[in-house]
């Protein structure tokens, strides 16, 4: 017979993702994906069709991965095309940016030109913080702001850049290049970092690996038009659906 869950309470809505609490299990959340699209923290906004079942069945696929090969993460299980289970989780509010290929704000803060090959993966700390848009900070600013001790950033940066030498070839396999990325990490009740959110087109710039074409959520950002044939090419060749 399969388990039922009960919705209590939405605790949060963000911009692709909502949260509730469920009855008679303290411990995890119903996360739900929305067909919501937004860019340039949310001063663009719009709509991708089946996104949410998109991203959700991504993200499954990509975490189930992700913890067989040892990364800790808060997915639990999904239940429904565009809802899963997870771990209830205090989110650490830094977003940790990986980058292979130079692309996106990179371009605007140093001398690289969109496409070039970085001879070292670069990782980047971010405030998560709309209303400040999501400033980029180091080390020295994360500790002044207590968001997180030395040993907890650098096992962020540690396991962000497992994550990249585990996806790299898993998007390669795929005919997929792995530009940059967007993780987000949280404790659950027992203080222990996982990596949460999710892994998708619309926290990763995916390129295809002959054409170099966009297929990922910069084609909602600047107007590149086959924004949901993208995702679903992304989901083809991941899925296989």
């Amino acid at each position: 017979m399969a388990e039922k869950y009960t919705k209590i309470k939405k605790i949060y809505e963000g911009k692709a993702k909502k949260l509730y609490t469920l009855k008679g299990k303290p411990g995890v959340l119903l996360q739900e994906f929305k067909d919501d699209a937004t860019a340039f923290n949310a001063k663009k906004k719009g709509t991708i069709l089946n996104k949410g079942i998109i991203n959700c069945g991504l993200t499954t696929y990509i975490f189930t991965f992700l913890k067989k090969r040892g990364v800790k993460n808060h997915l639990v299980k999904q239940i429904s095309p565009n809802e899963q289970i997870v771990k209830r989780l205090k989110i650490i509010p830094i977003e940790v940016v990986v980058r292979n290929i130079a692309a996106g704000s990179l371009l605007k803060k140093t001398n690289l030109k969109e496409g070039q090959q970085l001879s070292k993966p670069i990782v980047e700390f971010y405030y998560k913080d709309d209303a400040k848009d999501d400033p980029m900070i180091n080390d020295s600013h994360a500790l002044a702001m207590k968001l997180a001790n030395e040993k907890e950033l650098n096992t962020l940066r540690q396991t962000a850049s497992k994550i990249n030498s585990i996806l790299k070839p898993f998007f390669l396999k795929r005919g997929l290049r792995l530009v940059d990325f967007k993780l987000e990490f949280g404790k659950d009740n027992k203080g222990t970092i996982l990596l949460g959110d999710e892994i998708t087109p619309d926290t990763c710039r995916l390129w295809d690996k002959k054409t170099n074409k966009k297929l990922d959520k910069d084609r909602f950002r600047f107007d590149l038009g086959g924004v949901n044939e993208a995702y679903a090419e992304v989901r083809k060749r991941i899925i296989g659906k």
